[in-house]
């Protein structure tokens, strides 16, 4: 923090800038009220800095952590969000202490796609209500107040409204391109402001009144006979806000050379935030990836540009509530309109859907169950799709091919006839639950042949399904008066086929070995022996001399 304090105090300064409409607009939109939104980004934003795993990351509310909130305002009344707060803080304590932060990074990249494209859409119509001026009407399915709220206005319409929502949309993201580094949202607000109270405009309803302070803390709404019907929302909440952290820690990573945050410390310090931030009356909070993101463009180098942007907006809190209190909820809809179309990374998108099949049919199932149902089940319905796509790729790699036998030192004719009653099979990759049956189909349609050689070195895993399958192919093949033999299982493969009884039936009669061509032999003495094929001359009696598994066959 000493290194170069003057950078991170302007970083800290142009973030709060930033994040002043922001809080106040997300905590609007949890209904809870802009106050709620305020005290989130003093409280949270200054635990996460100082005990958080990122030298970089801001914290605050978010509009993530927003849509997971409505429907519990709206079942639980704001009490129970609160209490939601606190149970998820001390869920993502737990986290920490369970060292959960580097599962993350198997979180497939087009469900985080999926999961931001639709959290961008469902703020977009969250704002619907404000920007047309009407009040918001009842319900927590965003799709249904929506559509509540379009006919309210074109009943009654505020054209007021609109035109402050459109053009401080307009005006954001038209700055944006033109001076990036400039915060056009704070300019377009004040803008707003000033034009409603000079203009005395009727259909620019403000913000209302704010406290002049943080309230002291409390633990009044604590409900501990409601901790029950909680638990699932607090799981909820918990799951986004580990999700949304780690994914901003890592954003801000990408962006610099040189910063590694530590997952399980940011959780850790994500969790103590959102038990602090209930005690002082704001929402659960998140790391956000858009503060995050204008924190490391604006150069910050350490925690002391987080601390800055929450000092500056305690300051506000406490000597300028009057004036923010007279902000319009329409130009807060616009700058909520605005930053969710600028969450959508159209490239992003074109390069997901272009990838593969499933990487498009991810993100687009992961957008809409956003948008259907809710945050957690959308990332769950990414996760099991991708998880079952992903598993078909596997098990479409599994082969199972026959080879020709090697000649050893065989003659011509005596290859032949080895030939006539021996066949190898090579098999190829995994050997688990996903391809077993399939491997199973096609071994047991051998043709009639008195040995079955598999060739098992090239298996790279093997599961309990795969070894049962295994074992039913060779009691099948038995059965039919057909020897099966194995050469190359690995050492790691044992105890698995050892564990379902599949092992011991391998070494039935000494038929395992360790390579093919000891295989073939082997096989060339049991047809010897079973008077099919006639004894080798003693000086062709000697071992074949082994060969590794990949220049055999």
């Amino acid at each position: 923090m000493r290194r170069d304090p003057r950078r991170d105090l302007l970083a800290g300064l142009t973030v709060a800038i930033v994040a002043l409409p922001l809080a106040l607009g997300f905590g609007v939109s949890s209904g809870l009220g802009a106050e709620a939104g305020l005290a989130t980004a003093v409280v949270a934003g200054a635990l996460a800095a100082v005990f958080g795993g990122s030298n970089l990351q801001v914290s605050g509310p978010t509009g993530a952590m927003t849509v997971v909130l409505v429907p519990i305002v709206g079942r639980y009344g704001p009490t129970g969000v609160l209490t939601v707060g606190l149970m998820a803080g001390a869920m993502l304590v737990a986290l920490a202490v369970l060292r959960a932060g580097k599962y993350m990074q198997y979180v497939p990249a087009p469900v985080v796609e999926g999961f931001t494209l639709g959290i961008a859409c469902v703020i977009g119509l969250q704002q619907v209500p404000n920007a047309l001026g009407v009040p918001k009407p009842a319900g927590d399915r965003v799709l249904v107040v929506t559509w509540s709220a379009l006919e309210a206005s074109a009943k009654n319409p505020n054209w007021t409204a609109v035109a402050f929502a459109g053009a401080v949309a307009g005006v954001m993201l038209i700055g944006a391109r033109w001076r990036p580094t400039v915060p056009f949202s704070i300019l377009a607000v004040i803008a707003a402001t000033v034009v409603a109270q000079v203009a005395g405009l009727d259909g620019a309803k403000p913000i209302g009144d704010l406290p002049t302070g943080l309230p002291a803390p409390s633990l009044s709404f604590l409900d501990p006979g409601a901790l029950g019907s909680l638990l699932a929302p607090a799981v909820a909440v918990a799951a986004l806000a580990a999700l949304e952290s780690l994914l901003s820690a890592s954003v801000a990573d990408g962006m610099t050379v040189g910063q590694q945050h530590d997952p399980d410390r940011e959780l850790f310090g994500q969790g103590l935030a959102n038990i602090a931030a209930p005690l002082f009356g704001g929402v659960p909070a998140t790391g956000a990836i858009a503060r995050t993101a204008v924190n490391v463009r604006t150069g910050a180098g350490s925690r002391l540009a987080a601390l800055t942007h929450a000092a500056i907006l305690a300051v506000i809190v406490f000597a300028a509530a009057p004036l923010v209190s007279r902000i319009p909820l329409a130009a807060l809809a616009g700058v909520l309109l605005a930053t969710a179309i600028r969450m959508v990374e159209v490239g992003s998108l074109r390069a997901m859907a272009k990838a593969t099949r499933s990487d498009a049919l991810i993100l687009v199932l992961t957008a809409v169950a956003t948008l259907a149902l809710d945050l957690v089940y959308a990332v769950i319905i990414g996760l099991v799709v991708a998880g079952a796509l992903a598993l078909r790729a596997v098990a479409k790699q599994a082969r199972l091919a026959q080879v020709p036998l090697d000649r050893g030192d065989h003659s011509a004719e005596e290859h032949a006839l080895l030939a006539e009653h021996i066949v190898a099979y090579r098999i190829d990759g995994p050997l688990f639950f996903a391809a077993a049956h399939r491997f199973l189909l096609e071994l047991t349609e051998v043709a009639d042949v008195r040995v079955v050689i598999l060739r098992m070195s090239r298996v790279t895993t093997i599961d309990a399904t795969g070894a049962l399958v295994l074992k039913d192919v060779v009691e099948k093949l038995n059965r039919r008066g057909i020897a099966v033999m194995t050469s190359g299982i690995r050492p790691g493969q044992r105890q698995v086929l050892d564990s379902v009884g599949a092992l011991g039936l391998l070494r039935l009669e000494g038929r395992e070995y360790a390579t093919t061509p000891e295989a073939i032999q082997g096989a060339r003495t049991y047809l010897e022996c079973a008077g099919v094929m006639p004894p080798l001359p003693a000086q062709a009696s000697r071992p074949v001399s082994e060969e590794t598994e990949e220049t055999v066959g």
